[in-house]
């Protein structure tokens, strides 16, 4: 399984390297799904691993004083700041079948790391990229965790998300429904632009306006 995943992994880093490398440069200080970021800073994030030691990172913690979402940020805007667009493309492309795997999370949280800023890219600026249907499933079936969902701090209190493009459903409740990939995004906090979900609870979870 680690086998197969990691080949989804190299395949999804370089097919988000090739697309990254065709945008516009406007396109790379456009916001994206990641609030505060625009596209420079979420693609700095995703290759943050590969440029960052882990003793660097503790050491980073300690100064943070122990929040993560802190220091992601700092390093997030200080690398943005001193990499460009072709720097940040390349680094993610040269480190395709980097090994990096999230504390905790397995191959499984890389694939989802990975998958999720790619579409907190493409999603903000507008393009329709469909994430191959293998690698969702990895997402949907080992993790997207209620840990995970309660990290992202994501209330679905009476609500069932329903895939309208594959087998899969997720809680009790009014029905919320779109394509699974979009519901993933649903699940990891993000707001989406309008007319992705359909269903009573949509506007709970639509505020994003590009």
């Amino acid at each position: 399984m680690d086998t197969e995943i990691r080949r989804q992994i190299a395949a999804e880093r370089r097919e988000l390297a090739d697309l990254l490398s065709e945008l516009p440069q406007q396109s790379w200080d456009a916001p994206s799904l990641c609030a505060g970021w625009r596209v420079r800073e979420v693609v700095a994030h995703m290759t943050m691993p590969y440029r960052h030691s882990g003793l660097s990172v503790v050491a980073g913690l300690v100064r943070a004083r122990g929040n993560f979402d802190r220091l992601a940020d700092r390093l997030a805007r200080q690398d943005a700041a001193a990499l460009g667009p072709r720097e940040l493309t390349a680094c993610l492309r040269d480190n395709a079948e980097h090994p990096w795997r999230p504390p905790g999370g397995g191959y499984a949280g890389a694939l989802s790391h990975d998958v999720i800023h790619g579409m907190d890219v493409t999603v903000a600026l507008g393009i329709d990229r469909r994430v191959p249907g293998d690698r969702l499933r990895v997402l949907l079936d080992n993790a997207l965790s209620p840990r995970s969902r309660r990290y992202f701090g994501v209330d679905l209190d009476g609500v069932e998300l329903r895939a309208d493009d594959v087998d899969w459903s997720l809680g009790t409740g009014t029905p919320l429904s779109g394509a699974a990939q979009d519901l993933v995004l649903v699940l990891c906090g993000r707001r989406l632009p309008e007319g992705r979900l359909r269903g009573e609870p949509a506007a709970r979870f639509t505020h994003f306006v590009h």
